[in-house]
């Protein structure tokens, strides 16, 4: 008999013996998954409630469109703070989709009981505030160390418990539920539930009670094991679960789908479930047939990819290993285990790094999920889908190489999307190395993957703008003008924005290059950001972008340098003359690759300069002879005069060693070119004291072990006073190689 309850319109009766069927599963577990559908056919609820956020349940509807594709989450984030998220993934074989996919083909209501997301994210709790795993403890009460390998054995692949006190059978039927439930109850007793656990069950009680008014007959709950004791029987009195869950803290939320990997599907993350063996879940729950036989198939084909020889009679004799290794540990069916060995030994030979692709691939595995387009997501997401669509870039869970031609209008809209991601810092690419040999700057190479974390990426920097190219050119220009950003930082974005194609923000980032220049006094500074700016000027042309401003800006910084470079390169330290150093070979080939003339007039001028003088640390006048010597603007005879005053008796042997340095770093080829030149730096290690030729060691290590081996030994064979050509060349055993001859004539059958 049914009664009329408060607030249930007149009219309508309710029964207050709704049937409730609590059914406790395994996040993510095919044997769940399969058991469940079960056991919903046999009880046909009219209502469905499924572990995960309540406030979600406005997205139940585009799980019914027939679009999505698992695996896909639930993502939930604070409106105001999108980098505040959780996600809730879903596979094939996670019994909540199968669940939820079930109510909608029999169309039974369904709804998320769980805390609402608005609560979790506002709760800010850690990874460590997740509390024991009971289940986890049953794996160790079973004699098993690692839970995912006895949650293979006892449930998935069908075993029963080792010491036979309990049992799931491989049906896994509706009692195996009740089972599962009296062990939950059992281990429940003997740990401690963390606060956070106490209310998501208050909360899940309290969303059974509103169905059980709202009028439910039969009503099933699909939960974590653990929390399926928590729920079962009545729900009893409301009030306690009511002041548990007054009060909590609550921030404005936005809910939706997005696409999930089975890589991700290892992390703890939203159920707090995660598994290390997707790939093999999946193939165990869409197999129900000769499940070994078409998973060694799978790896067989995997392995001929590769190119390697795998055959039909390696796929029998692993089906059989793996079924004998099955019966001797007296287990019905092979697990993960028993694959994983038969896979070693018979397919990979033995071979880990084989067995490491095949884990990658295949246990693991990389699908993508995908959602419906209707899907909710912010303008800045569904810019980035149009454009992708139409410069045909797929999101991809697994690596893929992306080579561009800048000259082809395609690549080049391509590679400007990419850049702009990179702005925003949505790394979806990351430039590579390309495997096609190219020293022209038309040619781009990157790496392209899709991660489920770049949804976030993508609503955190929504805030910047609806299109990818107008959020891009905001924070470009919210990163130029922060106050107290350096010079490089400035010419870093500069860089960045020409090679975005981000032209409307061009004159503003060279406004903030020319600001910063003006106020920057520091000459290393100016320096280390000259390159990047001809960078630009020479990307520029490449490109068809106007950057003729650039160049005024340019010619204004380098007259700066070579105006204060002079004074800046006296009194200074070894380590700050190193820098300096370094920064002189930047500009120096920065000037290069300009190819102004009175550019290059001005600089090697400058470089004169201090090549002159006699208080600038050797490793920097050392350097400048050298630049002026390869340039031309010194000649031969006065490059040797200049490296016989720098060794000259009187001077510090320390010195004479950076001014060596200085001279010679990289040049080797300079010196076996030019025997008189290595003759003065011979002679003088020769002559040098024992004490002073410790002293200078670590320098000339330094400078001489910079070069490749080809090249010391060359000059080793210089000094020796031997011809190079033949000191290098190897000796050749003229009869072991009549041998060699003699045989190869032998096979082929020719006249040797």
């Amino acid at each position: 008999m049914g009664r009329l309850l408060p607030g249930v319109p007149r009219g309508r009766r309710v029964s207050v013996t709704a049937q409730v069927r609590v059914l406790g599963i395994r996040h993510h577990g095919p044997g769940s998954a399969r058991a469940l559908l079960r056991a919903l056919t046999e009880f046909e609820p009219d209502t469905v409630l499924i572990e995960g956020p309540a406030d979600a349940d406005p997205l139940v509807a585009l799980a019914a469109s027939g679009q999505m594709r698992p695996p896909v989450a639930l993502l939930g984030y604070a409106s105001t703070d999108p980098s505040t998220a959780a996600f809730w993934p879903l596979a094939t074989f996670s019994p909540e989709w199968q669940a939820l996919q079930w109510a909608i083909l029999h169309d039974a209501d369904v709804r998320f009981c769980d805390l609402p997301a608005a609560s979790s994210l506002a709760a800010d709790r850690t990874a460590g505030d997740r509390g024991p795993d009971p289940l986890a403890a049953l794996a160790a009460a079973g004699g098993y160390d690692d839970f995912e390998q006895w949650w293979d054995a006892v449930v998935e692949s069908g075993t029963r418990y080792p010491d036979n006190t309990a049992e799931l059978a491989n049906d896994y039927h509706a009692d195996g539920f009740d089972a599962i439930t009296e062990a939950m109850a059992a281990l429940r007793e003997t740990m401690e539930i963390d606060e956070h656990t106490l209310r998501r069950e208050a909360h899940m009680r309290q969303v059974l009670r509103a169905r059980i008014k709202a009028g439910a007959q039969k009503i099933a709950v699909v939960c974590g094991a653990m929390h399926a004791p928590a729920l079962s029987g009545k729900p009893g009195p409301a009030a306690p679960d009511a002041r548990l869950l007054k009060g909590l803290p609550k921030v404005k939320t936005s809910l939706t789908w997005v696409p999930w990997t089975h890589s991700r599907l290892s992390s703890a993350s939203g159920y707090g479930a995660g598994i290390t063996s997707p790939g093999w879940y999946h193939h165990l729950f869409t197999h129900h047939d000769r499940t070994i036989e078409r998973w060694f198939t799978r790896v067989a084909r995997e392995l001929r990819s590769e190119d390697l020889p795998v055959s039909s009679a390696h796929v029998i004799e692993a089906t059989r290993l793996a079924h004998t290794l099955a019966a001797l540990r007296e287990r019905p069916l092979p697990g993960l285990a028993e694959v994983t060995e038969a896979t070693r030994s018979v397919l990979c030979d033995g071979d880990d790094v084989l067995l490491d692709l095949v884990t990658r691939r295949l246990v693991v595995g990389e699908a993508l999920g995908g959602v419906p387009d209707e899907t909710p997501t912010v303008p800045l997401d569904a810019d980035l889908q149009a454009r992708s669509k139409t410069l045909r870039l797929k999101r991809s869970a697994v690596d893929k190489n992306l080579d561009l031609d800048l000259r082809k209008d395609n690549d080049l809209q391509r590679s400007r999307l990419l850049h702009r991601l990179a702005l925003l810092g949505i790394d979806w690419a990351r430039a590579a190395t390309s495997a096609v040999r190219s020293t022209g700057t038309f040619r781009e190479s990157w790496t392209l993957r899709w991660e489920p974390e770049l949804s976030v990426a993508v609503v955190e920097a929504s805030r910047w703008g609806t299109t990818v190219e107008s959020a891009a050119h905001a924070i470009v220009l919210d990163r130029v003008w922060r106050p107290a950003i350096s010079l490089g930082e400035v010419t870093d974005t500069l860089e960045k924005a020409l090679l975005a194609d981000l032209r409307t923000a061009i004159p503003d980032v060279l406004a903030a290059v020319d600001a910063a220049a003006a106020l920057d006094h520091d000459v290393l500074h100016l320096m280390s950001a000259l390159p990047a700016l001809i960078r630009t000027l020479r990307y520029g042309d490449v490109r068809g972008t106007d950057l003729s401003s650039l160049g005024d800006v340019t010619d204004a910084m380098l007259a700066r340098i070579c105006a204060g470079l002079p004074a800046a390169a006296t009194g200074l330290d070894s380590d700050a003359a190193d820098a300096l150093r370094t920064a002189v070979d930047d500009v120096h080939i920065a000037i290069a690759v300009r190819d102004d003339p009175a550019t290059r007039r001005r600089w090697l001028g400058t470089l004169r300069v201090i090549a002159d003088r006699d208080d600038v640390d050797g490793i920097l006048t050392g350097r400048t002879v050298r630049l002026l010597r390869d340039m031309g603007r010194i000649d031969e005879d006065e490059t040797a005069l200049r490296v016989s005053r720098a060794l000259s008796v009187g001077s510090d042997p320390g010195a004479k060693a950076r001014w060596i340095d200085g001279f010679v770093g990289g040049g080797a080829v300079l010196l076996m070119h030019d025997q008189s030149l290595l003759r003065l730096i011979d002679d003088w290690v020769s002559a040098l004291p024992a004490q002073d030729f410790v002293d200078v060691l670590p320098v000339l290590r330094r400078t001489f072990g910079a070069f490749a081996p080809a090249e010391r030994r060359t000059l080793g064979a210089v000094v020796r006073g031997g011809e190079r050509t033949r000191s290098t060349a190897p000796s050749v055993d003229t009869e072991r190689g009549a041998r060699a001859i003699r045989a190869t004539a032998l096979i082929l059958g020719v006249p040797a």
